[in-house]
């Protein structure tokens, strides 16, 4: 395959990653929805290219997420899980470690990240703590709780996209690539 070909590839796959950061500052619901597709982008580049050439669009869509992105907290949400996931995914389930222990590492990964998300919130974007205060119970921890469950069905459906994607699409983006 030409590199050039390879560099444009993730060029457009960034710019779609970047361009669904953006819309989430016009449609409400995006805050939450938007960063996990544009994350799930990505697989594409680990299926066609590998992850060696997945890390520079993560990075590249993060920087320019952060300065072009409408809603923070979406370009957050991002950058600190929904980008860099599909990568992380391939890699710990190419590493064939037992089942278990590949699921302890992920669920460490997300809720390192969500109470990471949870402290810059604060102190980087100024929301402030007792705002998540309702009727004397602490909703992070219920949050939390709630994002471990859907995050379970979220890994599945990854896989589910994954195996969708090299079943009906691999071969077909595959020959584009590998143009000659």
């Amino acid at each position: 395959m030409r590199k050039s070909i390879a560099v444009a590839f993730c060029g457009i796959i960034t710019a779609f990653c970047v361009m669904l950061l953006f819309l989430t500052g016009l449609i409400p619901i995006g805050t939450y929805a938007l960063p996990a597709v544009a994350g799930v982008l990505l697989i594409v580049i680990v299926v066609e290219l590998g992850t060696r050439w997945a890390w520079p669009v993560y990075f590249a869509s993060s920087i320019l997420a952060v300065f072009i992105a409408a809603d923070k907290e979406a370009a957050m949400l991002y950058v600190l899980f929904f980008g860099y996931y599909p990568i992380l995914k391939a890699v710990l389930e190419m590493k064939h470690m037992k089942l278990s222990v590949t699921y302890f590492l992920k669920f460490t990964v997300f809720n390192a990240s969500m109470v990471l998300g949870y402290f810059l919130s604060i102190y980087i974007l100024g929301v402030p703590a007792d705002s998540f205060t309702v009727f004397g119970v602490y909703l992070p921890v219920v949050y939390l709780l709630l994002g471990n469950i859907t995050y379970f069905f979220y890994d599945l459906a990854i896989t589910s996209l994954v195996v969708s994607y090299v079943q009906r699409f691999h071969k077909t983006v595959n020959r584009f690539l590998r143009m000659k």
